[in-house]
C-alpha cells in the first residue's frame, strides 16, 4: 500500500495554528480552501516564470530540535532552476562555510523558501523537504550560471509540497541597482535625442513672408 500523502493544509498549518486561527476567526475560510483543495502543489506557468527571474531568496531550515536559520542564496536570473512540476534545484556556492544549512538538512530535511519581487510588490511563500548533492558534478555544473564568478561545493535540491503567495501590503518599493542604470541611461538617451532635435530646429532658418 502507498504511504498516504499528507494534507496540504497540514503542511502550511500545524495544530497550534489551527487552534490560534480558531480562537481568531479564521479557520472557517482556510478549512474550506483546504477541503476543495485550493492549495498549490505544483509550479504552474505563473510560479516558474516568479522563480526564474528571481535573483534572490531567503531558504530557511531547523535542526533536529527545532533550532531555526535563515540564510540568502543569490545569483544572476536563472541561477534557480525548475527540474519538474515539483522540483526545483539550484548550485549552492562556497560561502563562510559554517555549513549550518547543510547541517540541518542532514538531520532535518524540512525547508521552506521565500522570494520578494520588491519592484512588484510580490512574495511567493514555498513549503518543502531538500537535501544536498554532493557527488553529481555534471549535475552541478548544469546547474552553474554560465559566466557567473562563483565556485559552487554541491546542489540543493527542493521538492515542493505546497506553495502560496501574499498579498502587497506593506511590501516596500524597491529597485535592483542594475534596473535604475538601465532606466537612467535609456531616460538620458532619450533627453540627449529630443535636445539634438531641438538643436536641429534652430538652425533652420526662418521663412520670410511678403505682405
Amino acid at each position: 500500500m502507498a504511504d498516504a500523502q499528507p494534507n496540504v493544509g497540514d503542511v502550511l498549518f500545524s495544530a497550534a495554528v489551527k487552534a490560534i486561527q480558531t480562537r481568531k476567526g479564521s479557520r472557517e475560510a482556510f478549512a474550506r480552501v483546504d477541503e476543495r483543495g485550493g492549495w498549490r502543489t505544483e509550479i504552474d506557468e505563473n510560479l516558474a516564470g516568479f522563480l526564474t527571474n528571481a535573483n534572490s531568496f531567503y531558504f530557511a531550515t531547523a535542526s533536529a530540535d527545532g533550532q531555526p536559520y535563515i540564510q540568502h542564496r543569490g545569483g544572476p536570473k536563472g541561477f534557480i532552476k525548475i527540474l519538474d512540476k515539483n522540483t526545483i534545484a539550484f548550485a549552492d556556492y562556497s560561502g563562510n562555510r559554517q555549513y549550518i544549512t547543510q547541517g540541518h538538512l542532514s538531520e532535518n530535511p524540512k525547508a521552506y523558501i521565500f522570494v520578494m519581487d520588491y519592484a512588484h510588490r510580490r512574495r511567493v511563500k514555498i513549503w518543502g523537504e531538500a537535501h544536498v548533492v554532493e557527488d553529481d558534478p555534471a549535475l552541478t555544473q548544469a546547474l552553474m550560471p554560465q559566466g557567473y564568478r562563483a565556485r559552487p561545493e554541491h546542489v540543493i535540491l527542493f521538492k515542493i509540497a505546497a506553495w502560496d503567495t501574499n498579498c502587497p501590503q506593506h511590501i516596500p518599493q524597491k529597485f535592483d541597482a542594475a534596473d535604475v542604470a538601465a532606466a537612467l541611461a535609456a531616460r538620458d538617451a532619450r533627453i540627449a535625442e529630443l535636445e539634438a532635435e531641438l538643436a536641429a530646429l534652430k538652425r533652420q532658418p526662418v521663412p520670410v513672408t511678403t505682405g
